[in-house]
């Protein structure tokens, strides 16, 4: 049975296969629900704090210190229900919505709000330069400024309109208003308030310049809605003031830092700068740009400061779980289920099917039916159980069949002696025959012979149960072969067969003399009966290997074919049936002396070849435990 039809190893293998797929499921379901939770969480909560981020950054991006951002701070926290706090990098409280104690803080900000150097995760848009775009400082146009290029921005628009074009006014964040023209589609989604627009091509009187022409006056230009229309409606002025100072204050700024490092100075007139943005220079030169604006936008921002965000009240971040969704934890649960049950009911369909195929065949065995198999493909402790009740139940068949069989030959032991004995004494009885002394002989031989029979039955049954008496002592084999064969001599001479003993180093043993005698007796008596006149018997005594002693007895008989040698130590097994009591004993010799070797802890081996002859050979050890 190997290891791997183990009953135990297959329930064990069940046993995983099942906690496997629940726990699987189990830990595949908890790490979705867990991972879609967490990150459905921080996304909510990054979004959260980019917002709060933001608009923080914002405040610190338009305004040169941090007075006043307590309003905005508390307002922020009121919206989205985050406890925020404003420090500076030494931890001293700028801004505090819930009024935390500075132990309450974390170790770590959750942020830096620094606008000259903006978070890219939480401000993506910040750009390369990382200055965030609200920081203007010195190119914020003063109010006069912001009103006449507003001015000039919806004269602008109104001439785009007027030509079938359409924008709208952007403001900058240092106050200059741009006019984006929309074109194409998004030009046909004006709002109600603007005025209708004639969708045909646009006629415009232009003078004519054209000096070859007879007569001087207007020429008729067809203008399309297109975004050439910029030319026709010039927008504000390229650049102001103030403008032009923070231009030349930054330009001033940039030269010296590529002075510094030995390159040229960028060629740009200040005069043509509205924005820093509009500086070009080669991307080596980008570190003075980004380190000239920092330089020049240093006193016009707030200081550098550090960002706490939290739950109110110093709570721990919680994750609801819930968000994944109860109906699909409720099918997730469900296939596991369904998915543990379907592996147990199918193992053990498995394991239980031939188990109740054993229990079938026991009921039909109890039943009278001694022929009962089982029949099964199972291995491992299953199949060697059902192996183990076919070998039962054959078993208990041939004994049922050798009952049968032996009662009937017991009867027909019985029988013969019995008729004789009955018949003589009946004609006896009748006058029909007298007692005389030949008569009374030949009735005390029959009965001689149904006393033999019934002691070779009582020893059976002895050793059947168990019983078998035995008193070992230590005897002369030499002297045990030689009252054996003078108790046979007789016999053997009046059937002319020659009786010889052969002794090889006259062995001791220890075994009960008589029983020693029974044994031996029995197998002379059989070789007696199977040897014609002029044939022998040798009787022979020697010690085998080790401590053991063999005695063979060996006739020149007409021996025993190989199909009846598994059968002669049967009881009542002859291998001529035919022959009579008289001629073939009872069947019962060679069985009752395979009983008493065995009982002496010894064996008998045979060997036969039909027309020559039958060896008996037993062994016996010379010292039995």
């Amino acid at each position: 049975m190997t290891r791997r039809h183990s009953l135990l190893t297959r329930l064990l293998a069940m046993s995983v296969v099942v906690a496997g797929c629940s726990v699987g499921a189990s830990a595949w379901l908890a790490a979705q629900s867990t991972s879609g939770a967490i990150n459905q969480e921080i996304s909510e909560s990054l979004a959260t704090d980019a917002e709060i981020y933001d608009l923080l950054l914002g405040h610190a991006a338009t305004h040169v210190n941090w007075s006043g951002v307590r309003v905005l701070v508390d307002r922020v926290a009121k919206e989205t229900g985050r406890h925020i706090t404003v420090t500076t990098p030494s931890r001293t409280p700028i801004a505090d919505s819930g009024g935390a104690p500075e132990s309450a803080l974390p170790r770590t900000p959750s942020a830096v709000v620094d606008p000259l150097s903006v978070d890219p995760v939480l401000k993506p848009d910040a750009g390369k330069s990382g200055i965030d775009a609200r920081a203007v400082g010195p190119y914020r146009l003063t109010t006069a400024e912001r009103d006449g290029l507003r001015r000039a921005a919806q004269a602008q628009l109104t001439c785009l309109r007027g030509l079938g074009g359409d924008g709208v006014i952007v403001e900058k964040p240092n106050g200059r208003p741009v006019v984006d023209e929309v074109t194409g589609a998004a030009a046909t989604r004006r709002p109600e308030s603007a005025a209708p627009v004639d969708r045909a091509p646009p006629v415009v009187l232009l003078p004519s310049e054209d000096q070859s022409s007879p007569v001087p006056g207007p020429v008729k230009v067809e203008i399309p809605p297109t975004s050439e229309h910029a030319d026709l409606c010039p927008g504000p002025a390229a650049t102001t003031t103030t403008e032009t100072a923070a231009s030349t204050e930054l330009l001033k700024l940039v030269n010296a830092c590529l002075d510094r490092q030995g390159k040229a100075p960028l060629p740009t007139r200040p005069a043509e700068l509205v924005s820093p943005d509009e500086l070009r220079p080669a991307p080596d030169d980008q570190r003075c740009v980004d380190s000239a604006r920092r330089e020049q936008l240093a006193s016009h921002v707030s200081a550098p400061a550090y960002l706490y965000v939290g739950k109110p009240g110093g709570q721990a971040d919680r994750f609801d779980l819930s968000t994944v969704g109860y109906s699909r934890i409720a099918w997730a649960a469900l296939a596991v289920l369904v998915l543990t049950v379907g592996v147990t009911a199918l193992a053990a369909t498995r394991l239980t099917r031939p188990i109740h195929a054993i229990t079938s065949a026991a009921r039909r065995m109890g039943d009278g039916e001694r022929s009962t198999r089982v029949e099964t493909t199972a291995r491992g402790e299953i199949g060697a159980l059902a192996t183990a009740f076919n070998r039962m139940s054959e078993q208990i068949e041939t004994a049922e069949r050798q009952r049968r069989t032996m009662v009937s030959d017991v009867a027909h032991e019985l029988r013969t002696p019995l008729v004789n004995i009955r018949g003589w004494l009946e004609a006896a009885q009748d006058g029909m025959a007298n007692l005389e002394p030949s008569l009374v002989a030949s009735l005390v031989e029959e009965t001689v012979l149904l006393q033999h029979i019934i002691d070779d039955l009582q020893d059976l049954a002895l050793a059947d149960a168990g019983k078998l008496r035995m008193h070992p002592e230590q005897v002369s084999v030499r002297s045990i072969l030689a009252q054996v064969a003078s108790a046979h001599q007789g016999h053997a001479t009046a059937a002319g067969i020659v009786l010889r003993i052969t002794i090889d180093g006259d062995p001791d043993l220890s075994a009960d003399p008589t029983r020693l005698r029974q044994a031996l007796g029995n197998l002379v008596s059989n070789a007696l009966r199977h040897t014609q006149a002029g044939g022998q018997v040798a009787l022979a005594a020697r010690r085998g290997s080790g401590d053991e002693v063999l005695i063979d007895v060996a006739d020149t008989g007409s021996g025993i074919d190989a199909e009846s040698l598994p059968h002669i130590f049967d009881r009542f097994w002859r291998a001529d049936r035919s022959r009579s009591r008289a001629s073939g004993g009872s069947g019962l010799g060679l069985a009752i002396t395979h009983h008493l070797v065995a009982a002496h802890g010894g064996r008998i081996d045979v060997r036969s070849t039909p027309g020559t002859g039958t060896t008996f050979t037993i062994h016996l050890p010379a010292n039995p435990a």
